[in-house]
This record gives C-alpha cells, sequence and structure tokens, in this order.
C-alpha cells in the first residue's frame, strides 16, 4: 500500500520558480514505489490570512477554502515542502497555510526542499522545521538545499538538477518513507 504524500508549493508570489522545482520533487517521488504523490500549489488555495474566528484545535472551519485545506492535510501520510527563502525567512503564504490548522499535521513527517542563492534556502528550511515541529510535525533532520537554483532552470522555465540533488532526494525519500510508515502505524494506534 502507498502511503499519500502531498508535496506543497510554498511560494505565492508572480515569477517565482517554487512549481519548477516542485514538479521535478514530484517526478522524483513518482518514481519512488512507496507514494501516491498529489501537488499541492498554495497559489491554488489563495488562503487569505487567517481568517477563521476559532482556533483550528476546534476544527470547526467556517470557510470553503479551510475545509477544503483541512481535507488536504488530513488526507496525507507526509509531506514535502518546497520553499524559497525570503529575508532568511519561508514565505508568508506557506507560515499562514501552516498555521491555519493544527490537528490535521499531529505526528506525519516531512522533508524540506529550499531553494535560493548561495545558502539553498537553509535559513528558512531551518525556521519551517522549527515551525513544524511545533505542530507535532516529525521533521527530517536533513534538508535538501538547492543553492544557486536559477542557475539550474532554463529559458523554458526547466528545473535541471544537478547529480547530488538527485541523489538527495533520492536519500530524502527513502528516509520518508520508513518515517511515514513508522508514524502511521502509530496514529492507528492511537484512541481519540
Amino acid at each position: 500500500m502507498a502511503f499519500q504524500l502531498k508535496i506543497i508549493i510554498g511560494s505565492t508570489r508572480p515569477g517565482r520558480v517554487g512549481p519548477a522545482v516542485a514538479h521535478w520533487v514530484k517526478q522524483v517521488a513518482d518514481q519512488h514505489d512507496g507514494f501516491e504523490v498529489e501537488l499541492v500549489d498554495l497559489a491554488d488555495l489563495a488562503l487569505p490570512l487567517l481568517d477563521e474566528p476559532g482556533h483550528p484545535m476546534m476544527r470547526k472551519y467556517e470557510h470553503e477554502h479551510s475545509k477544503k485545506w483541512s481535507r488536504i492535510v488530513s488526507t496525507a501520510d507526509a509531506f514535502v515542502f518546497v520553499t524559497p527563502e525570503y529575508d532568511y525567512f519561508p514565505p508568508a503564504s506557506l507560515v499562514n497555510a501552516i498555521q491555519y490548522l493544527a490537528f490535521e499535521w499531529f505526528e506525519k513527517p516531512a522533508a524540506v526542499v529550499s531553494y535560493g542563492g548561495v545558502s539553498g534556502g537553509l535559513r528558512s528550511a531551518q525556521v519551517l522545521r522549527s515551525l513544524l515541529g511545533n505542530l507535532h510535525v516529525v521533521t527530517l533532520t536533513p534538508t535538501l538545499p538547492l543553492p544557486f537554483v536559477q542557475q539550474m532552470i532554463d529559458d523554458k522555465g526547466t528545473f535541471t538538477p544537478t547529480d547530488e540533488a538527485v541523489q538527495g532526494a533520492n536519500a530524502m525519500f527513502n528516509q520518508l518513507q520508513r518515517w511515514t510508515g513508522g508514524l502511521k502505524n502509530m496514529r492507528e494506534h492511537i484512541v481519540a
């Protein structure tokens, strides 16, 4: 049985490269035999800034966009967050989307693919891992940084990874599959 993996594109900015990177991540995940993969673009969801009157722990969402986002996250067994680094931080769109929910994230594993300039988005990834940990998401310790990402994208917008990036992505999915199985087993034995 394959695990349900959601690859989440964190940036919603016009001209972003996140979709190109995420499509490559999805190709690698599709080749991995452990996951059924869905690409989720936060730009398509267009979540307003935290507009639910109730606390997310209550899961009493009033707005359809919140209910849709809750369904997407609830059905996931694991996540890969594809994020740039804006001012040493993940994009506000991604932070907002994560904070929309609470219980839906609990005890699920996540990996982070970050991209940017010389640091490859590592500072953003560290902040994101901390936020996710506060919501009981188990984030993989190694992240997959893609430094100088613009050099890997051609004039048609196609992302071509380095050999090291491909190796890193495959190792990431192997580790993510192990954590997904263990955490799913644990969640299924929790008495609600």
